[in-house]
């Protein structure tokens, strides 16, 4: 990462190309040693380092959202190191370009609070030791003589609100209870060592006046802070040129609830019926799109490009290039939009009859039986040796998670924050390489589930807590329920991801899932699938540990164990007891929580919504909803 002074560059921290889509992407604020850093728009991002990753089905998703022509699907800037003698060169500043926020700062030692545009606070940069970048206050007069002059820390507070703008809290109009003229000196005191904002103080030493910081907070806080949101977008230095209609909130720094990535992700399985050449095009397209005549093809593979396609002559390679470039064409042309919903479409129809393709690096599937006992409810198992996915950001939000909605163009618009202020053509993106598990459920049996009364009584009560959910989040009522197929497969992925996680080798954290769930009547239906896997950007990701525990007699072993574990609950009968009435409007799921099947956020495709392992085995509650038989 690198800051972005007005007249010069420095590294300031380090940070994995993935945090730059999950955690640190644009307008995310990072939160370094001794500067909190906000990350910018991609009009400062130098793409010169950075690598075009290649997959069309995202591609085209990407523009469909975004409603524009994005033509590539960029990593993040990789940086290259240092040169031979450990010196920092002029790669070293290559990353994500960062600016200082908030850009309000506190000196530790004499508690002074004020702006960076104040002159009272200077920046002091280590070539050597981007760690120890920070600000100090020069004239603090809390320095006894001889000593070093302390490290500024960022304030702890800001504004922010659901249209996705930020801005510095604003501690003069807080303290003085609005607009004033007075020449304020401000200090903000910690009463005691819990930290809580009840006992945090700002005073100006000027006037007198003082404000405890719980003031700022809540419903009754809100009268104390502008009335109006400043609409101010940090990430790409302006301010939005249309009035925001949502109340400014104060939150803490490194709240949680700062920044959401909104990301779409698809998976890269071949296409039924291409040949072996055509998916090594296919796979090594973001360098053969480039070759636009056959001389310039032969010079790629003269320097070495393309050695996976040693076995071809220039002609054959040549014609599979062109035929590919005549289908992009044509599908840019077509009326066909490929959204988020139908990404998981030719996934499904790979995954299901992985004998349609031939085996690929980036794809591998071996169908096996499913384990003995559970024949009547899993129709197969899949093990998925090899697999890529990639993901793409398209925006953020703040206070309001992408995962409160089931499909990502589901998120009003004027909470979706854009990445930049025009249209730069392309957006981050990484790819990741695993393997996983693949479980297909009977849809004849399923089907005679869902269509049972006590099921159907069990959808209502999830409707009505889903369309009061809906109401308070003014959004149409009755659109995108998932139904209680989804809860089922949802409720079984997080069960048996718990298991796995216990014996695969793989922390929790880094089994995903991705569940397929389609009903007979809809377009691209009927689905009934769960596909548990773990994808790292090295290595890790493939070690064969989830491959390993799919043959069927460890899987049902697995399985066993897991509908087992879903029986009772560290915290029942409460656990089983709730009920998504209780709590209309703010909770979705029925016999869930973190003792028995929430699972961790990067795990979860749905933030732990949409579960009740009452749907699986029978409970202290429930004991006729259950899909498996005891």
């Amino acid at each position: 990462m690198q800051t972005l002074p007005k007249h010069q560059k420095h590294q300031v921290g380090e940070l994995r190309p993935s945090q730059l889509l999950f955690t640190y992407g644009v307008g995310a604020i990072v939160d370094l040693p001794y500067i909190s850093a906000m990350v910018m728009g991609l009009e400062d991002w130098d793409t010169a380092y950075s690598s075009e990753i290649n997959e069309v089905r995202l591609l085209k998703a990407v523009q469909n959202e975004l409603n524009y022509p994005v033509s590539r699907l960029l990593s993040p800037p990789i940086l290259t190191g240092e040169d031979s003698a450990g010196i920092p060169d002029e790669k070293t500043l290559v990353g994500a370009p960062v600016v200082a926020f908030p850009r309000w700062l506190l000196c530790p030692r004499c508690r002074y609070l004020g702006p960076l545009h104040g002159g009272l606070f200077n920046l002091k940069p280590d070539r050597f030791r981007p760690d120890q970048v920070r600000y100090v206050h020069s004239n603090c007069t809390g320095i006894r003589a001889g000593k070093i002059a302390p490290a500024a820390v960022p304030a702890r507070f800001l504004l922010a609100c659901e249209a996705g703008h930020m801005d510095d809290f604003p501690w003069v109009y807080f303290v003085h209870g609005g607009e004033t003229n007075c020449h304020y000196v401000l200090r903000l005191k910690e009463l005691s060592a819990s930290g809580e904002a009840a006992t945090i103080q700002v005073e100006c030493t000027t006037c007198g006046k003082r404000r405890r910081m719980s003031e700022a907070f809540g419903s009754e806080g809100r009268k104390n802070l502008p009335a109006k949101c400043s609409a101010r977008r940090p990430h790409l230095r302006d301010v939005e040129d249309k009035e925001c209609t949502y109340p400014a909130r104060a939150i803490s720094l490194g709240a949680s609830n700062s920044w959401f990535p909104v990301i779409l992700s698809a998976l890269a399985v071949p296409v039924s019926g291409h040949s072996k050449l055509d998916q090594l095009v296919e796979e090594y397209w973001s360098i053969l799109e480039k070759a636009l005549s056959p001389e310039i093809l032969n010079a790629f593979r003269g320097i070495g490009q393309l050695p996976a396609l040693a076995a071809y002559s220039d002609s054959e390679i040549w014609a599979a290039v062109e035929s590919r470039r005549a289908s992009i064409k044509a599908a840019q042309h077509s009326d066909e939009e490929v959204s988020p919903t139908n990404l998981k479409l030719p996934e499904w129809q790979i995954l299901t009859n992985p004998a349609l393709v031939q085996a690929t690096r980036d794809f591998k599937a071996t169908v096996v039986a499913p384990p003995e006992g559970y024949e009547p409810y899993i129709r197969q198992v899949v093990l998925v040796e090899r697999l890529r996915e990639v993901q793409a950001l398209t925006g953020f939000t703040r206070i309001e998670s992408p995962s409160n909605y089931t499909n990502v163009d589901e998120i009003p618009s004027d909470q979706v924050v854009s990445l930049s202020r025009g249209k730069p053509g392309w957006v981050p993106a990484a790819e990741v390489r695993g393997e996983g598990l693949f479980i297909e459920f009977k849809e004849e049996l399923l089907n005679n589930w869902i269509n049972s009364p006590v099921t159907r009584q069990q959808e209502g009560v999830f409707r009505l807590a889903y369309r009061k959910w809906r109401q308070r989040r003014k959004l149409p009522p009755d659109d995108g329920f998932p139904g209680m197929r989804y809860v089922l497969l949802h409720s079984f992925a997080h069960a048996l991801m718990r298991q796995l996680a216990l014996e695969c080798g793989y922390s929790a954290a880094s089994i995903r899932e991705r569940i397929y769930s389609c009903e007979p009547d809809d377009p691209d239906g009927p689905m009934a699938g769960v596909l548990l896997y773990t994808a790292a950007s090295d290595s890790e990701g493939t070690l064969g540990g989830l491959v390993g525990l799919g043959a069927p007699a460890e899987l049902g072993r697995s399985i066993d164990q897991a509908l087992e574990q879903m029986q009772l609950c560290a915290s029942d009968p409460l656990c089983a007891e709730h009920a998504e009435s209780e709590n209309m409007g703010e909770m979705l799921h029925g016999a869930a929580c973190h003792a028995c099947l929430f699972a961790p956020e990067t795990s979860c495709e749905r933030g732990n919504k949409y579960l009740d392992r009452s749907t699986l085995v029978q409970t202290v509650q429930k004991a006729e909803l259950s899909f498996f038989d005891n």
